[in-house]
């Protein structure tokens, strides 16, 4: 091994006095559960007016971010056309791909960039300073320098790079060289649920999209609650609501729904010897009363004055409505009762190996209108300072296309990739971390001809910030990102990761 791939296997691991660091996985939980006290104790005077939530979008299957953010001149258009091929936006005149770019400035950076023809609420929020980049972000164990780090095999890189599932299961949790326990986003619920959602009435986790690893927290304190897009899940065969079961003051209905609905809850309140019986009931109590205070969150969001099915009108699409429904429950936090809330929401259709230019077109257009309509109604809520929503993918893909035909062409599994980072929290209008060289075969590019682009920014280091704007304070973080030492100070000028206004 030479000797700075071993300075910097020992010294960056050495260097930090986190017991988590130094414990590793097996050591969270405990780790989290002391600082879990610590933070409840500090926190005993939270503004009830404190609220603050973190959205995360994920694009399953891998976004082409390389197609999302787009150098327009110097050298960087000439690199990304010569490479990109039938993949390079705009095509040439006469194509059906010819169509302008979405303009973009970025205040941080003179070199020119545009957005994906198909996503002018992105460039809007952008250039109005709501939304903000964050450049070739990845998944990494070490940091890698260059193309020479990688191919020399002495650093450790994340198994199985370019996987879905692998890849997917990592950024959710932020320990890629760890067998998966829990989601960051699980370990942030577990520290912070105790401090701020003491009169909290369902969980601080709630999913619009499944059940997920990014919401897995270590102790099964603070479990997943999963929405569908028009509310809670009830229980079938009662109606829609149960309005074959309940009167609208909730009192069973004397018909044989209602009668059958009121054993069933009697049922549930039955005290049980049998620890699986036990458990159980404890799931149904638990989702039947979260199932009325959703409900009462939705009634909240219907008098908030603002009407969602307007905002998203031009947003009707699978992330779209899994948006709606976060705004709404943002507009009913009141009857939630929590301060700090943890949301995921997710689409597919990102693995596009083929017909790439009329699948990804499809695909800018639903994230775009989807993001735009969310923010409006943050701002329409005046909860725009107080939500901060971030992109996560399984990676981006390959700089090079994998055929020469336009219609047919897609591109394969990369690596680092563009993300963003959307809210009143955000400095916006600017590009954050590194924006790769976009040299294939050197550089940033693992492979000879392929462009799969080492990312210049870990994981760990875009959600600390993120974390950190949330209530993660400095003693707490590496409980949560484990890892965090091993790479440049998120927080610092190097890595220029600023993306968030301080609190």
């Amino acid at each position: 091994m030479r000797q700075r791939d071993k300075d910097i296997l020992d010294r960056r691991d050495f260097i930090r006095q986190s017991a988590c660091a130094s414990l590793g996985l097996a050591g969270l939980t405990h780790s989290i559960a002391n600082l879990r006290l610590m933070t409840a104790a500090m926190a005993q005077s939270a503004d009830p007016d404190d609220y603050k939530a973190i959205v995360n979008v994920f694009l399953f299957g891998g976004n082409d971010s390389n197609n999302l953010l787009i150098p327009t001149d110097g050298e960087l258009r000439t690199d990304y056309v010569n490479a990109r091929g039938v993949l390079a936006l705009p095509r040439p005149a006469g194509s059906p791909y010819d169509i302008p770019l979405q303009p973009i400035n970025p205040s941080n950076d003179s070199r020119g960039f545009a957005l994906h023809y198909n996503c002018p609420e992105l460039a809007g929020l952008f250039n109005s300073g709501k939304l903000g980049f964050v450049a070739n972000v990845g998944t990494l164990s070490y940091p890698l320098e260059n193309r020479n780090d990688y191919l020399s095999g002495n650093i450790p890189l994340p198994p199985q790079l370019f996987s879905h599932s692998d890849q997917q299961v990592q950024w959710q949790s932020s320990v890629p060289d760890k067998a998966f326990t829990s989601g960051w986003g699980g370990r942030v619920a577990d520290l912070l649920n105790a401090s701020y959602n003491g009169d909290g009435k369902v969980s601080m986790s709630i999913t619009a999209a499944g059940i997920n690893s990014f919401q897995t927290g270590t102790s099964g304190d603070v479990i997943q609650y999963a929405v569908t897009t028009t509310g809670a899940k009830s229980l079938s065969s009662y109606g829609s609501n149960y309005s074959n079961a309940l009167n609208e003051d909730g009192s069973y209905k004397t018909t044989w729904n209602g009668r059958r609905l009121q054993a069933f809850d009697t049922i549930m309140n039955y005290a049980h010897a049998n620890l699986m019986e036990r458990a159980y009931n404890e799931v149904m109590i638990r989702s039947r009363d979260a199932e009325s205070t959703i409900g009462a969150a939705l009634e909240a969001a219907d008098n908030s004055g603002v009407d969602f099915d307007a905002i998203f009108a031009g947003a009707q699409n699978t992330l779209g409505d899994r948006l709606k429904m976060i705004a709404k429950l943002v507009a009913g936090r009141v009857p939630l009762g929590n301060l700090r809330q943890v949301f995921f929401a997710s689409t597919g259709g990102y693995d596009t190996h083929q017909t790439q230019l009329a699948s990804h077109e499809d695909l800018m257009s639903e994230l775009s209108s989807a993001m735009g309509a969310f923010q409006n109604a943050l701002d329409a809520l005046g909860m725009a300072d107080n939500v901060l929503t971030f992109t996560s993918s399984d990676f981006t893909r390959t700089f090079t296309p994998n055929g020469n035909n336009e219609a047919s062409a897609g591109s394969d599994h990369g690596w680092g990739g563009h993300t963003m980072v959307m809210g009143g929290p955000v400095n916006g209008g600017k590009i954050y971390g590194t924006f790769p060289q976009l040299k294939v075969g050197a550089g940033d590019d693992t492979d000879r001809n392929r462009g799969r682009w080492i990312p210049s920014t870990a994981v760990d280091q875009y959600f600390a910030v993120i974390a950190k704007w949330f209530g993660v304070d400095a003693n707490s973080m590496e409980a949560i990102f484990p890892n965090l030492g091993r790479f440049d100070d998120p927080f610092g000028g190097t890595a220029n990761l600023d993306f968030v206004t301080t609190t």
